[in-house]
């Protein structure tokens, strides 16, 4: 990451919206701005393939769930916020994967310049390619600030997108179970 261009550029973004580099509260605004970024694109450099690893042999094929990873990402339309959370899940075919690995994978791909719809396919697609699973899930609610604080300003409205592969798109009742799941159901009666 080009640190210095950043500073330069932050400089003149607040030039040009009329500001005072030199006033006390900007004056050390760009350096800020160039440490977050750096902090906030740091999955740009990760190869998302080293984190699905090890994997653990393991005789279960039921349903892994991990719910309510809290992400934040930025918006590469716009480059403001986007946050929320996200739910992985697996049904294992023979081989198993640290649970905190999935945390791992969706800081990595929220860690980018991006869109909602294409890092729930990112962290799906990887999951399915790395474990060869039965199944993989991914469901992802967030809120998007390019929506909430500006254009439509309409805040605490959610965006959930998903992506389903193998048996959970396959077979709907896997499907409603997963859904059952992340929704905090369990079994007759809710």
């Amino acid at each position: 990451m080009d640190r210095l261009k950043i500073v330069k550029a932050v400089q003149m973004i607040l030039e040009a919206i009329g500001e005072d580099v030199d006033r006390e509260g900007i004056r050390e605004t760009p350096e800020r701005v160039a440490d977050m970024y750096a902090e906030v694109f740091s999955g740009l450099k990760q190869d998302p393939k080293e984190i699905l690893c090890p994997v653990y042999d393991e005789n279960h094929d039921e349903i892994v769930l991990v719910k309510d990873i809290t992400f934040y990402s930025m918006c590469e339309h716009h480059l403001v916020p986007f946050f929320g959370k996200v739910h992985t899940a697996y049904i294992p075919k023979g081989k198993v994967v640290g649970i905190s690995k999935f945390v791992r994978v969706v800081e990595l791909f929220a860690r980018r310049p991006q869109v909602q719809e294409r890092m729930t396919s990112q962290i799906a697609n990887l999951i399915m390619d790395q474990l060869k699973p039965k199944g993989v899930a991914v469901v992802v609610e967030a809120e998007h600030t390019c929506m909430t604080m500006r254009g439509v300003q309409k805040p605490g409205s959610r965006i959930v997108t998903s992506a389903m592969r193998g048996i959970f798109r396959d077979k709907e009742a896997t499907r409603a179970e997963l859904m059952a799941l992340i929704q905090g159901q369990r079994g007759n009666g809710g």
